[in-house]
Order: C-alpha cells, then sequence, then structure tokens
C-alpha cells in the first residue's frame, strides 16, 4: 500500500491510497474462499469449485467488488496509521481508479484541536434583572384573556371577535376548505386559513352569506395551490364577542384558589417574571462567557461535527413534537437542506462552545465525584412522591449517571467562568476616592515659586 497525505484543509486530512498488486491478489483469494462456500454450482461440491470455473459462473466484477469491500477498509486504516491520523468520525472515500490496481481518495475528518486564550482575563458584565410594573399589567391582561367568556351579539363580524360560519371553497374547480360549524378568531392581518380571509369576514352579520375570491401566495405551504386564486363562500351562523372579567378577588382565585387578592396575584406575576427572568439572563450570561473564550482561543475542527450537531438538534426539536419534519419542511415551503443551512451558525457556536468546556475541564482538572452525582439525583428526586425508589433507580442507571456527570462538569465549568469574570471586574471607586487629593507639601511649594 501507498498512501500520500496531499492537503489538510478544514481541519480534514486529504489522502490517496494505492493498492499493491500483492495486496489485491490476497483480497481476491480470500473473496473467493468466502464466496466459494456460498455458492452452488453444477457438478461441483460446495467449497469445491476452483477459482476460474466461480470467475466465469458469478462473473470477475461480483469477485473483485467482494475483494474491494475488504482491501478499502483494510488499506484506510492502515494508512490512518501510517500517516498517524486520529480521525474524529468515518472518513468519506472514492474509488478513483480499479485497474491496473485500486486506487481511492479519503477525506478524513480530524480530532479537533482547542488552544485556549488567557482565559483568566475575561470581562463580561451581567445584565441586571428588572420587572417593571408595566410587565405585570401585561401578565394580568393575559391571564384576563385566559379566563374570559365569549358571549353571542347582534351585531356585525369585529376584528378580535370569535365566529362560527360554513364554509366551501374551491382552487381551479378542486375541493379546498369545505367545513361546516367551523369556529375561527378573527384578528387583522391573520395568515390562516389563507391571508386576507379575515378582512373578508369583518363586517359580515349573523345568516349572512358572501362569496369571495382570493389569491394564494407564492410560498403557500401546498405548493400544489400555491399563487392559485381560491373562491370561497361563507355562511355566517354565529358572533361572539369576548369578554374580559374584571381585575379583582374573583380573577385572583380563578387563576389559583390559594390566590385571595388582586396584590397578591399581581405579587405572584411579578415574582414568576422574575424568575424567568433571572433564567434567561443566567443563560444569555453563560453564553456570552463561553462566547468570550472562544473568541480568544484557537479553535479547529471540521465540518462534520457541525452536521452532526445540525442533525441532533433536528431531533431534539421533532422527537417529543407531534409534527414532523416533513410536515414542518412542508408548511415552511423549504428543504431540509435549506433548513440546515440557516441553523449551520448556530451549530456551528454550539460545536465550539463545547469543544472550550472540553478544554476548560482538561487544563483545570475539574472533576465530578459519586458523592456529587448522588446529591443531585437526591435534588431531583426530592419532590417525587409516587414510585420514588423506581425513579431513583432510573437515575443511577449507568447511562443517566453518565449523563448527570456531564451536566454538573459543565455546570462547574461555568461557574469557574463567572467566578473569573466577577474577580476580574474594575473595582467601583468609593466616594472617598472621589473627592479631590490634597496636593503634598514639597508639590505646593513648587506651584507656589
Amino acid at each position: 500500500m501507498k498512501a500520500t497525505r496531499e492537503k489538510i484543509e478544514n481541519h480534514q486530512a486529504y489522502l490517496t491510497i494505492e493498492a499493491e498488486p500483492a495486496e489485491v491478489e490476497k483480497s481476491l483469494e480470500e473473496a473467493y474462499h468466502h464466496l466459494v462456500k456460498q455458492t452452488n454450482i453444477p457438478g461441483f461440491r460446495k467449497g469445491k469449485t476452483p477459482r476460474p470455473i466461480l470467475e466465469r459462473y458469478i462473473g470477475k466484477e461480483r469477485l473483485f467488488e467482494h475483494a474491494l469491500d475488504h482491501l478499502v477498509p483494510e488499506l484506510y486504516q492502515q494508512a490512518l496509521k501510517e500517516q498517524a491520523i486520529e480521525p474524529i468520525a468515518q472518513g468519506q472515500i472514492e474509488i478513483t481508479q480499479t485497474e491496473p490496481v485500486p486506487v481511492f481518495k479519503a477525506v478524513v475528518p480530524m480530532k479537533p484541536t482547542v488552544k485556549l486564550g488567557d482565559y483568566h482575563t475575561i470581562k463580561v458584565e451581567q445584565a441586571p434583572v428588572e420587572v417593571t410594573e408595566s410587565n405585570v399589567n401585561d401578565v394580568i391582561e393575559q391571564l384576563r384573556h385566559q379566563h374570559a367568556t365569549w358571549e353571542p351579539v347582534d351585531r356585525a363580524v369585529d376584528f378580535g371577535d370569535l365566529t362560527v360560519f360554513d364554509i366551501e371553497s374551491a382552487v381551479e374547480g378542486q375541493p379546498f376548505i369545505n367545513q361546516k360549524g367551523a369556529q375561527y378568531h378573527v384578528a387583522r392581518d391573520q395568515s390562516t386559513p389563507f391571508p386576507g380571509f379575515s378582512e373578508q369576514l369583518a363586517g359580515m352579520k349573523k345568516g349572512e352569506e358572501k362569496e369571495f375570491k382570493l389569491t394564494l401566495p407564492a410560498d403557500y405551504s401546498r405548493k400544489e395551490v400555491a399563487g392559485k386564486e381560491v373562491v370561497s363562500k361563507v355562511k355566517i351562523n354565529e358572533i361572539k364577542q369576548e369578554k374580559l372579567p374584571e381585575i379583582n378577588e374573583d380573577l385572583a382565585k380563578a387563576v389559583s384558589p390559594d390566590l385571595l387578592t388582586v396584590e397578591a396575584l399581581r405579587e405572584q406575576a411579578s415574582k414568576e417574571l422574575t424568575q424567568r427572568a433571572e433564567e434567561r439572563n443566567q443563560i444569555d450570561f453563560e453564553e456570552r462567557l463561553l462566547d468570550a473564550v472562544v473568541k480568544i482561543s484557537d479553535i479547529q475542527f471540521p465540518p462534520v461535527l457541525v452536521e452532526s450537531e445540525i442533525t441532533r438538534i433536528l431531533g431534539q426539536r421533532f422527537q417529543n413534537n407531534r409534527q414532523t419534519l416533513e410536515s414542518y419542511l412542508k408548511m415552511m415551503n423549504k428543504t431540509e437542506e435549506e433548513l440546515r443551512t440557516e441553523l449551520r451558525p448556530s451549530a456551528f457556536s454550539g460545536v465550539s462552545r463545547s469543544l472550550v468546556i472540553s478544554q476548560l475541564i482538561e487544563e483545570e482538572k475539574i472533576e465530578v465525584t459519586d458523592a456529587d452525582i448522588d446529591a443531585e439525583i437526591e435534588k431531583m428526586t426530592k419532590e417525587t412522591t409516587q414510585n420514588r425508589e423506581k425513579v431513583i433507580q432510573f437515575f443511577n442507571t449507568p447511562d443517566v449517571r453518565k449523563s448527570i456527570s456531564q451536566t454538573l462538569l459543565t455546570r462547574k465549568t461555568l461557574q469557574l467562568l463567572k467566578d473569573i469574570a466577577q474577580a476580574t471586574k474594575e473595582p467601583e471607586e468609593s466616594e472617598e476616592s472621589k473627592k479631590p487629593k490634597k496636593a503634598s507639601k514639597a508639590k505646593k511649594k513648587e506651584e507656589d515659586k
């Protein structure tokens, strides 16, 4: 075997590997011994057919392909060892020549390298968390809508109303949307079932029928009708108006029986808003800390890691979602490659942060003990009342304990960066230090001259 490293680009090694005639013959002989045991040839006992006859019977091409299936991976591994390349994933292999000897090219994703910058001097400010009265008022207003009732009204449809109607529609004579007793919230600039529909209902009265035409957008989710005209006939059966509850004790109790006053309701809203804001603020702070270290570090890794991260993101997004990737792409009128392209920057950032964390763990010798994991499991199951023993047993399985360990390692690493960032903040001037300093006697004499 002759292996040549052509170049290293994007942290990938580009190899050209050429087989020796003796290696090819050895692989052909091994392929013959394997296939002859599986092939029934008239006039010969299984496994006893001479190679030339087997070649004529199954074809030289099949024997050669079988030989390559074993030879190429073997020579690939030899080449990696010879070139001292440590791959992070399976390489891409392309056979470029078969005669007189096989030649193939391999693109090998190499193990990432991370050279951290001086992270002991990073300075990242954490923004203060602020919840205003306006924020609380917005939550109270949302709660009013959640506990609102809908009452029939004897007037024309207005934006904000809930309507019940029958609809028949068609595109180029083919049925499109046909439904009896459909409930629909009329809102401005609504895109469902298609743009302009809400505006056509506004002003209609109970019992009124109306026929109208609208053109579907070019990027409509159903590609077969995108850009085409839809003819709709609608009959209004009922019009309901939203009735918001008053902001009083009844609303507070409707939200939670434990809330007896409006003030208690506002306090709970403020507390929950603050908690969510602090969680978002903490995540943002940690990401900016990691990005600060990424910025001053030299991080090299192959593109395959970004693609793997995109696949992980997509799997996580649709794993617990009733919507599939296919239906999402159809709804958004996108291809999977377009979606992957959109996710690539965030995936790149995610891989960079992850590699920084791993390198920090190694350099700072951050460790997680069994006691740490046990304490975390106790914390996670503290509020569990039903089947607690089974839950604890699940958390103590090797895979889950390993996952918890990784979470704790990341948590400790981020805490290290937080401590560094807080320690490197510029000390604030005290009131005393802000006062003008008296000139020394020697300097005063100099000034008087």
